[in-house]
């Protein structure tokens, strides 16, 4: 096959831009090949290479002590004693789901399943969070059905509890959805496998499903914006198969127990390429393949398309040769592809064969840790202006404006559709704040959340990534988990715009000031940026996965509140309604300043309750609608009514930070103020559990009406 010739336009499509084609003949001093442009367009883009925030990223807190292995590798590991360690990681694969909703979702959770597996871990939790656009839009209601039933097809067929999420409905993300996936994994602290190649001579061991013409290009794809020729993009997004993944994962783990792998590396994003060149280059190592012994699906399968297929369920690993016989029965056994493709040579080279013809050769290093790094000009994201006057409306007319729209409605449409109780280990499932998974054979528990409220970063990056971590903080807490680390998914727009990029700055810097605080280092991560559709950008996105430990289920604060029950707020309120959910859902208003974070006070108020949790029947953190809003789910879910003493709408539906409901007995409350009096941790009774209706001051409504209204709004707004 004639390969294209290479012109300013062939350039311009593979995402180069002008002084990065410079940049790519200097290193090579020679125009380049077909199949060397594709890979140096594979390897510089944004998704790949973190060009845009590699600079920003660095500032970030990544170690401690409980911390075994940070950023940089397939997924972060954190030390959860007894010898065993938790491995997490949060990925976008937002471009390839507005594309093709069921296989960009699916997808999706198949690579992060890859990332935890691929490094020694059985995965025993996934998570996933979702922005959709206005569900008036006319794709929205396609891509929501498309999404949500990817995540479950491919999770609940692997056989992976899905264990908690976040679904929200924002006009911003109409032309740009983000699905990210996040999943966690068990291993031996001391039985961890890393993607650093080493031994030169070493053979180069193509793992898994066979290589097709699927995801050609997906990479490049997800670095650029969108605008009227997306549905030309569709080739580009992968195709999936749990099945052959749920083997995949079974090969790998029986292959790593029998000693034969140096390193392993997942195929992801950019496919064969990216995974081999990172293996080499964090070993300072070459890599020769020779692709006629690349398992291929299609015929005639080209060299720039075998390097660039981001077909799924695909390893690549560097093999003790003397263990080879041993791993090839494991694969053959499990039915999967298993084949020698090439050696780690000692020259800096990436070197690929095909035929008897070179069709690239390139210095290795030079793709990878020497891609392109900017520093890209940016501004502060100037004050919000302030509120203003806040529109008159009942307390009960506030609370129902909330529960009937999408974003606040029950979210059991969506999560009823994954499988949440496999494995046989969950303990706390969705809808409940965070999602708790029982570690297999011993006491101890893990607890999951995600969180971020993009309103509030848009508004003031600094407090709103603050808020993000801090959220998530208060989510492990509530369930009387320690929190331990966090994974991060930056989904932003377009970064060459200084607004932009200054709102990824700045919540960078409110990410990092929060994780310091509160003790909870990022392990791993992604950045998702040109989330954009005809120039329009989304709201700023940064979303925070994270884990936290209960060294014994006994400390689980997992219940209901019951008839009688005292509702108590750990936290002062002042009542801050700007950028409040109330104000967005009930009047489309989004002003005023982000809630401010004191951070201060959220460890002093999570430590607090923590140490309270044996007199805690049932607790929450309080954030995106407030009091009235959190109380009312809690009661709501143990099917009670409820009675809040204040009236007023500041005090219900303030949106202030470091704040907890409790649900506990007189008995408990009385030992919880008590407690309280001698530090400076505020407790306040706000009012009572039981009956049926709810009773917000003196305005009221019968709970079956305010339940109805909220179980049914979200499909009712979607056509489900």
């Amino acid at each position: 096959m004639t390969e294209p010739a290479i012109t300013p336009e062939l350039i311009a499509a593979h995402g180069l831009k002008p002084d990065e084609w410079e940049r790519l003949l200097g290193i090579i001093g020679r125009e380049p090949t077909f199949t060397e442009l594709g890979i140096f367009s594979a390897m510089w883009n944004e998704h790949c290479s973190y060009k845009s925030s590699k600079k920003w990223l660095r500032t970030l807190p990544t170690t401690g002590p409980q911390v075994i292995c940070g950023p940089g590798e397939n997924a972060g590991v954190v030390d959860i004693g007894d010898g065993q360690a938790v491995i997490f990681k949060m990925e976008s694969h937002n471009h390839p789901s507005y594309i093709e909703p069921y296989q960009g979702a699916a997808t999706g959770v198949g690579g992060i399943l890859r990332d935890v597996f691929t490094m020694g871990a059985r995965p025993i939790a996934a998570m996933n969070a979702l922005s959709f656009g206005e569900p008036s839009h006319p794709k929205t209601a396609h891509l929501v059905k498309g999404v949500v039933e990817g995540v479950g097809g491919y999770g609940n067929a692997f056989g992976v509890p899905t264990v908690g999420g976040e679904v929200r409905f924002h006009r911003s993300y109409n032309g740009n959805c983000l699905v990210n996936a996040f999943a966690a994994g068990l291993a031996d602290a001391d039985r961890i496998f890393y993607s650093v190649a080493s031994g030169v001579g070493m053979p180069v061991v193509y793992l898994g499903a066979k290589t097709g013409r699927d995801g050609v290009g997906g990479a490049t794809m997800a670095s650029a914006e969108f605008d009227d020729t997306i549905e030309e993009k569709r080739p580009t997004v992968q195709v999936g198969d749990p099945f052959t993944e749920k083997r995949l994962l079974e090969a790998c783990l029986e292959l790593m127990a029998s000693g034969a792998v140096i390193s392993i590396q997942d195929m992801g994003a950019a496919g064969l390429t990216c995974s081999a060149v990172e293996m080499g280059d964090k070993g300072g190592l070459g890599i020769k393949l020779q692709l006629d012994d690349v398992p291929q699906r299609e015929a005639n399968m080209t060299a720039y398309e075998m390097m660039l297929s981001e077909s799924q369920e695909r390893m690549l690993m560097v093999l003790k040769p003397e263990l080879e016989d041993v791993a090839r029965a494991i694969f053959v056994k499990w039915d999967l592809d298993f084949a020698i493709v090439g050696e780690t040579i000692p020259e800096d080279r990436f070197l690929i064969l095909h035929g008897d013809q070179v069709k690239a050769d390139l210095p290795l290093s030079k793709l990878s840790s020497s891609a392109p790094e900017y520093d890209r000009p940016w501004v502060e994201t100037p004050p919000a202006a302030p509120l203003g006057e806040v529109p008159q409306i009942g307390a009960i007319d506030a609370l129902r404006a909330l529960i009937g729209s999408p974003s606040y409605a029950h979210k059991s449409w969506v999560w009823e559709q994954y499988d949440s109780q496999v494995m046989a280990d969950t303990i706390r499932v969705p809808g409940l704040g965070a999602g708790v998974v029982r570690v297999h054979g011993t006491g101890k528990a893990l607890a999951f959340t995600s969180d971020v409220t993009p309103r509030y970063v848009k508004a003031n990056p600094f407090e709103g990534g603050k808020q993000a971590v801090a959220e998530a903080y208060r989510n492990l807490t509530a369930v009387g988990a320690r929190p331990l680390a966090t994974t991060d998914n930056l989904n932003f727009g377009n970064p060459e715009k200084p607004e932009i990029m200054g709102q990824l700055v700045g919540a960078i810097k409110g990410i990092g000031a929060a994780c310091t605080a509160l003790d909870m280092p990022i392990v791993s991560g992604n950045v998702s940026l040109y989330n954009e559709t005809d120039g329009k950008g989304i709201l700023p996105t940064p979303t925070i996965g994270a884990v936290g430990l209960l060294d014994s289920t006994a400390d689980l604060i997992a219940g209901q509140p019951q008839a009688g029950d005292i509702a108590l707020v750990i936290g002062e309120t002042a009542g801050h309604l700007g950028q409040s959910a109330l104000l967005a859902e009930a009047f489309g208003i989004e002003a005023g300043d982000a809630p401010s974070v004191d951070l201060e006070a959220e460890k002093r108020h999570g430590d607090f309750l923590r140490a309270m949790r044996g007199h805690i029947r049932a607790a929450t953190d309080l954030s995106d609608g407030g009091l009235a809003l959190a109380a009312f789910e809690m009661a709501e879910g143990a099917g009670l009514g409820l009675i809040l003493d204040a009236g007023d709408i500041p005090t219900l539906f303030g949106e202030d930070q470091a704040r907890y409901l409790l649900a506990v007995s007189a008995e408990g409350a009385a030992v919880i103020e008590a407690a309280a009096l001698t530090t400076p941790v505020p407790v306040q009774r706000v009012g009572l559990f039981g009956g049926d209706s709810v009773t917000l001051g003196t305005d009221a409504a019968p709970l079956a009406e305010l339940s109805g209204l909220y179980r049914s709004a979200l499909a009712r707004a979607i056509g489900g």
